[in-house]
Order: structure tokens, then C-alpha cells, then sequence
């Protein structure tokens, strides 16, 4: 059946099979030998909204702070809706043509300009600079650990959520 839509099954970097869309071997044009570059405006436009809007929320960040809270809560939501993007649109579908598409605008795009792991190691080397030693080394542990914490969050709301609209699917059948 996938084959019919112009589909084929591809073993991801796990093994697992993932569906694909096919290459076509006799169009010759660019968009057939350089299918992935379709996507780049997408993520490109999602890169920029992302960063527009951690942009705005970091003008509340005062550089009197000692801890960079700023910074710190954007990387922790941005950890949770990325966890949960990428389970739910696993445990719901093919990562095939709009999803992939949708997937690579919120999750590369959008979430990818909104966290910031520039900024994450920059303002932990500035805290190691300044003599901040504990909040360096604090704020850095914490970041990577609590991050950990906020996507797995992310991972548990999603695997609810998708269970509870397979059942709603089966239901209604």
C-alpha cells in the first residue's frame, strides 16, 4: 500500500523502518536530486519566529542577575514542547510529507530558534569569568540535568495524549 503512494520503508539510524517518499530516477530537474532543500524554507521561516520570540522574552533578562533565569525557563519549555513535537508525531503517523514538513518547521525551525544552547554555554562561561564559580557550575548542571527532566515531560504528556486520540480513532470506526 505504501508503494502505491509513492512510499518507500527505509531503516532509520535504529533499524526500525521508517516510510519515506520515493526518488524519482527519471526526473532530472533539482528538486528531484535535492529533495531535502524543499524543506529549508520551512525550517528556515520557523528559525526565524523561534528566535524573534527568544529575542523579545531575553530584553526581560537584567545583567545583574546572577543566575540567568531568562534563559534558563526558554530552554526548559523549549526541552518539554520538543519531547513532546517529536513523540507525539512518532506515535501518531509516518514522518512523511506534511508531518515531516510540520516537523521540521515547529521542531528544527520554530523550537530550534527559540532555545538557544549558544547563549546556555555563553552565559555559563560568564559566570565562570565573573568568578560565579558555583553558579556557573550550578546553573550548567542544572540546565543539562532539569532539561533531561523537561523533556521526558514532554515525551509522557504526548504518549497520553496520543494514546487517547488512537482510542477516540478507534471509537470512532
Amino acid at each position: 500500500m505504501a508503494a502505491s503512494r509513492g512510499l518507500e520503508a527505509v531503516p532509520d539510524m535504529l533499524g526500525r523502518n521508517r516510510l519515506r517518499e520515493k526518488h524519482n530516477d527519471h526526473d532530472d530537474g533539482f528538486w528531484s536530486r535535492h529533495p531535502r532543500l524543499r524543506i529549508a524554507p520551512g525550517v528556515f521561516i520557523g528559525g526565524v519566529i523561534g528566535t524573534a520570540v527568544r529575542a523579545a522574552l531575553s530584553e526581560m533578562q537584567s545583567s545583574d542577575w546572577v543566575w540567568p533565569w531568562v534563559t534558563f525557563c526558554i530552554n526548559m519549555v523549549g526541552a518539554m514542547l520538543l519531547g513532546f513535537l517529536l513523540e507525539y508525531l512518532a506515535r501518531t503517523g509516518d514522518d512523511v510529507g506534511i508531518r515531516q514538513s510540520f516537523r521540521l518547521f515547529v521542531g528544527t525551525g520554530i523550537i530550534g530558534g527559540f532555545t538557544t544552547y549558544g547563549t546556555f554555554i555563553l552565559e555559563t562561561d560568564t559566570r565562570f569569568m565573573d568568578a560565579h564559580m558555583l553558579a556557573g557550575l550550578s546553573y550548567g548542571v542544572t540546565s543539562i540535568l532539569l532539561g533531561l527532566v523537561f523533556a521526558a515531560c514532554g515525551v509522557m504528556l504526548a504518549e497520553r495524549c496520543a494514546s487517547r486520540r488512537n482510542r477516540k480513532a478507534g471509537e470512532g470506526r
